[in-house]
């Protein structure tokens, strides 16, 4: 049977949310000043945030809007920089229970982040689904908060300091990757290997005309389907 008390777990989810929302809205006050910078008005990133909650995903779309590129492109880009959350997804629903309504799963798909899923996945026993729409609604606050603080402050600060906290966000993504890199030595390569050929792309005729937006989602589908064959994960493996 599911867990029981939908409000007490909604409560629950919130206050175990404040972290989630600190940290958010340290790493979105960034994301907006990358809003501002490509032009977007605070309404534009703040609800660019509110339906998209993934900093990379979110990130690689506002780079492609300041390229002037297709919507097309800056679709593919998000759904690429957001595929994790697919495989997310279906472990979400191995935590629930079977008379789960259709409505509740739907939004669970919606929530998904990978810290709501760390703390939803932690939960003994089957999930209640009011725990993790708690977390995702203090979550999403300090997120689309950040976003808007982000590109209003950058209004009125100066250029120079506006630059420095851009860096920021470049300081989020390494925090991400550099512990994965030291504990797996496929990610490592495939960090070194990335940084190198996304120069090369950017210099050699004829690639280099693409879009930057393009040429990263060639690499990124290059590089993840070239190491799920030469070093796949096998099942059952404890290989991070």
């Amino acid at each position: 049977m599911p867990v029981s008390g939908g409000r007490s777990w909604f409560l629950r989810g919130v206050r175990n949310g404040v972290s989630i929302m600190l940290g958010y809205l340290a790493v979105s006050f960034a994301l907006g000043i990358t809003a501002r910078n490509v032009g977007l008005t605070w309404f534009e990133a703040g609800l660019a945030s509110l339906l998209n909650n993934a900093s990379a995903g979110e990130y690689a779309g506002f780079k492609v809007i300041g390229e002037r590129s297709g919507l097309w492109e800056a679709a593919l880009m998000t759904l690429i920089a957001n595929a994790r959350y697919l495989l997310m997804s279906c472990a979400f629903s191995q935590k629930l229970s079977e008379d789960t309504p259709l409505s509740h799963r739907l939004l669970l798909g919606f929530t998904v982040t990978d810290e709501i899923f760390g703390c939803s996945m932690a939960v003994d026993g089957y999930l209640d689904p009011m725990y993790t729409f708690g977390l995702f609604v203090i979550a999403t606050t300090g997120w689309t908060g950040g976003t808007i603080l982000g590109v209003l402050v950058g209004n009125i600060l100066p250029h120079q300091l506006i630059s420095a906290l851009s860096v920021g966000l470049f300081g989020m993504f390494l925090a991400v990757i550099i512990p994965k890199a030291r504990q797996n030595r496929t990610v490592l390569v495939l960090v070194i290997l990335s940084m190198g050929l996304s120069w090369a792309c950017s210099v050699l005729p004829g690639i280099s005309s693409l879009s930057s937006g393009m040429r990263v989602i060639l690499l990124t589908v290059v590089l993840s389907a070239g190491a799920a064959l030469i070093r796949p994960v096998k099942e059952g493996s404890d290989e991070p």
